[in-house]
């Protein structure tokens, strides 16, 4: 594994003459790796895409039973995500955002029972969302975004009673919205939106203004159909309001103007009268 971590220029100095607690990126703690920080490079403060490590994910790392942080994030890491990384049983937060990774994602990450951040986004990911990722009963976070995700959006995502933000962002997922969604009581962020055209189709779900923490709805650039429903004026929180670029007809609620917190509104690219 640290083989493969390094790269074959050996950037991270991870020299065999110094004690590991002295390598850079990792923690330890009880004489045992606690995190991996190996995020990309900053530059004036933010974190840009091409840090040091390339290459594959090695599935060794699912063997760091005590690693509660793993961030390889803004690397240029290529391949599968490991399966075995679903054995990290004290995992909090797994970060791969910001790499070329390829393949499905694997349904074991759905066995991190003490996962708060998922991110797996911009990357070229496959296949559909799996449905095991609704046990991540303590997940706070989810980000997937790819362009090549298909499939739909399971419902099994609405028994996630302590997510705050769920993005799945440019994808080519399909079906409808699930109402299950509007369980997410603590949901503050929901994106959905694409710029590549998003296949959801549907309607909004009257569920959704159930989310009485939202604070942003985005679901623009989809196939999305009927009303706007009315259950959206409920969304007292709700700073920005995105359904623009859809199929949407009627009349705009009323109810909107219950929004007393909206900064921004986007509508436009619909059917409405």
């Amino acid at each position: 594994a640290k083989s493969t971590l390094e790269g074959a220029n050996g950037n991270l100095n991870w020299s065999a003459d110094r004690a590991i607690s002295g390598w850079r990126g990792v923690t330890i703690a009880s004489n045992r790796v606690s995190k991996l920080n190996l995020g990309g490079r900053t530059v004036d403060g933010y974190t840009v895409p091409g840090g040091e490590l390339y290459g594959r994910i090695p599935a060794e790392l699912g063997n760091l039973a005590n690693l509660s942080t793993l961030d390889l994030s803004y690397n240029s890491l290529s391949g599968a995500i490991p399966a075995e990384l679903g054995n990290l049983a004290n995992l909090s937060t797994l970060d791969l955002y910001g790499n070329g990774l390829t393949g499905a994602i694997p349904a074991d990450l759905g066995n991190l029972a003490n996962l708060k951040v998922l991110s797996l986004g911009s990357s070229r990911l496959t296949g559909e969302i799996p449905p095991e990722l609704g046990n991540l009963a303590n997940l706070e976070r989810l980000v997937s975004h790819s362009f090549r995700l298909t499939g739909e959006i399971p419902p099994e995502l609405g028994n996630l009673a302590n997510l705050k933000v769920l993005s799945l962002d440019y994808s080519q997922m399909t079906g409808e919205i699930p109402p299950e969604l509007g369980n997410l009581s603590k949901l503050e962020r929901l994106i959905l939106r694409s710029t590549v055209g998003s296949h959801l189709s549907g309607a909004i779900p009257a569920e959704l203004g159930n989310l009485a923490n939202l604070t942003r709805l985005s679901i623009s650039d989809a196939r999305l159909t009927g009303a706007i429903p009315a259950e959206l004026g409920n969304l007292a929180n709700l700073t920005g309001l995105g359904i623009s670029g859809n199929y949407l007809t009627g009349e705009i609620p009323v109810e909107l103007g219950n929004l007393a917190n909206l900064e921004i509104l986007g509508l436009g690219g619909n059917y409405l009268t």
